[in-house]
């Protein structure tokens, strides 16, 4: 790009640098041994991501074998209300391994954190723990402490999303 305002002496500005996803882990870093170690780092995620590809898998064999066995243990084709709870956390815990998914995903492909998204899944493990709970060996201090977290979550993931909803306006 030329500056054109000084037409007799014309400047050369610097091209823009193109747009670089995850610019704390720079390739074009100026020290050879930290861009080894970016390189690194982004393998490694990668790695990550096939990884819980793997684990959604497994999770849904897992979620089928679950219904499975307890269909053909008897009472046969009947499920009773824990036989549920404990289904409905299977499902969870798949579809908590499908939002890191996701999560990792995000990182990979774009310059942004996805805070949004990494606090509702924090609170979906949450809800998962919660459907799970075992109320005949909880200690008050620990309901007290998933209470706690529980609303942390929620009033965060709120505030998120009212603070996202002013950012509509601003485009």
């Amino acid at each position: 790009m030329v500056d054109h305002d000084n037409e007799t002496n014309p400047v050369q500005l610097p091209p823009e640098r193109k747009h670089e996803l995850h610019q704390e882990l720079p390739v074009d870093f100026p020290d050879p041994f930290f861009r080894a170690l970016h390189r690194v780092i982004r393998f490694a995620i990668r790695v990550l991501a096939v990884l819980m590809v793997a684990v959604i898998l497994w999770g849904v064999g897992d979620v089928i074998y679950i219904i499975y066995d307890r269909l053909i243990t008897p009472p046969f084709l009947l499920l009773n209300i824990n036989d549920i709870f404990y289904t409905f956390g299977a499902f969870m815990a798949v579809l908590i391994a499908v939002e890191i998914f996701i999560n990792i995903r995000l990182y990979l492909g774009t310059n942004v954190f996805p805070v949004q998204l990494v606090v509702a899944t924090a609170l979906m493990a949450i809800a998962r723990k919660v459907i799970v709970l075992d109320f005949e060996t909880l200690t008050p201090m620990y309901l007290i402490g998933i209470a706690a977290t529980t609303l942390a979550l929620g009033v965060t993931y709120w505030l998120l999303r009212q603070g996202n909803q002013y950012h509509e306006w601003d485009d």
